[in-house]
């Protein structure tokens, strides 16, 4: 059979690839999972098992999504991401992947270039390869906490640049993007009619006195920037595949042009629990936020016992963190987590995943309980003594 160079290119992805070794041990210890480890709050599962019953959920909704689920999100992108919207801006999409990926399509041609901080989301690079594009990789400065390089920013743009892509709160390194860089980023943009897609799956989560910063709510930039949205990581939503995207509106029909055959529409019994989540109480939010505090700042004090082996940066958001490796000299990021798992049972998550700056770090994730990060770094004490 043949296979497009397109898709022969893309190497295998090391986070599913761990995912599928750690398959092979008993009593494993994940760390490697972005995917939060509580449950779906009860009154967002009750919204869909209320619809199904009700058989609002057998057939297909409009392609850019239910018009009352698009109406709490103009509610809530007003009062959460100061973004002035209407509906007609909206589409719900297949949670923030598939809004990524029809961003990508409808906004870049073979041979243009996307601006990429890294180390980025590994499916980002992967949606511009994917659309026949080039991914240009400009590393994010690890001495500054993983701060965007403005300056190198402005150095890799030609004339084949076509847009720049983010994800703030970051994953894979915790970064909160600060309202100052992104109004750089925004002044760039301008300057040079680029399009800013973000990815903004952990909005809720930050830490500390960091903020997170929607550039769209910008008004200059209301016809440069495509904003994507996700209720995966906010309300413990992961395998109800939902999110949703903003954009002005003359934009819109030409991404549904590439969201419709990719999706039609989102699932609806999903978009009906949408809908709850966003009229609902925000309490889980809280909870969430709260435990992820609890859980980094544990982390951090674990790792601060393993100082001779990693070196890390404090996260100022997400439920990621993106440490160092000091300890093992000349193997790579994925020996060294194939080694992890391996020899104690412990589940990382290669650093090289993300990009090659990425090259000699782990991802590490906090969104598990207490007891599953001292049982993964009670494993390490012992190992690396």
């Amino acid at each position: 059979m043949n296979i497009s160079k397109r898709v022969s290119q893309i190497k295998k992805s090391a986070i599913h690839e761990m995912t599928r070794l750690s398959k092979q041990y008993d009593d494993v210890a994940f760390l490697s999972w972005a995917k939060p480890t509580s449950g779906t709050p009860q009154h967002i599962n009750e919204a869909a098992i209320s619809a199904i019953e009700k058989g609002l959920t057998g057939g297909y909704s409009q392609s850019d999504g239910l018009p009352e689920l698009r109406k709490e999100i103009v509610k809530k992108l007003s009062r959460d991401n100061k973004i002035d919207a209407d509906i007609s801006e909206i589409i719900v999409t297949i949670g923030a992947v598939e809004g990524l990926a029809a961003a990508v399509m409808a906004t870049i041609d073979p041979d243009d270039e996307v601006i990429l901080p890294t180390p980025t989301y590994s499916t980002h690079i992967r949606h511009v390869e994917l659309a026949s594009g080039k991914p240009v990789l400009v590393p994010l400065l690890e001495d500054k906490n993983f701060d965007l390089d403005i300056e190198a920013i402005k150095n890799a743009i030609t004339h084949r640049t076509k847009a720049i892509m983010y994800c703030s709160p970051s994953n894979p390194t915790g970064t909160v993007f600060s309202e100052k860089q992104l109004r750089e980023i925004a002044k760039i943009a301008l300057e040079n009619n680029l399009t800013v897609i973000t990815d903004e799956a952990y909005e809720y989560f930050t830490f500390d006195d960091h903020k997170h910063f929607s550039i769209a709510s910008i008004p200059e930039m209301k016809k440069n920037v495509i904003s994507v949205f996700t209720f995966t990581k906010s309300y413990a939503m992961t395998g109800w595949r939902i999110g949703y995207l903003h954009t002005d509106k003359e934009v819109i029909p030409q991404i549904k042009k590439a969201h419709i055959p990719f999706a039609i529409c989102a699932p609806v019994a999903s978009q009906y629990a949408a809908i709850s989540a966003l009229n609902g109480s925000q309490n889980c939010i809280s909870e969430f936020i709260d435990h992820y505090l609890k859980t980094r700042n544990l982390m951090c004090e674990r790792l601060d016992n393993l100082n001779s082996v990693f070196e890390y940066k404090k996260p100022g958001g997400s439920y990621l963190m993106f440490p160092k490796i000091l300890g093992e000299k000349g193997i790579n990021s994925v020996e060294f987590s194939k080694k992890l798992l391996k020899d104690i049972q412990v589940s990382t998550t290669p650093g090289i995943a993300f990009g090659p700056t990425g090259e000699n770090h782990i991802r590490l994730s906090f969104c598990v309980s207490e007891d599953m990060i001292n049982k993964a770094f009670d494993r390490m004490d012992k190992y690396f003594k």
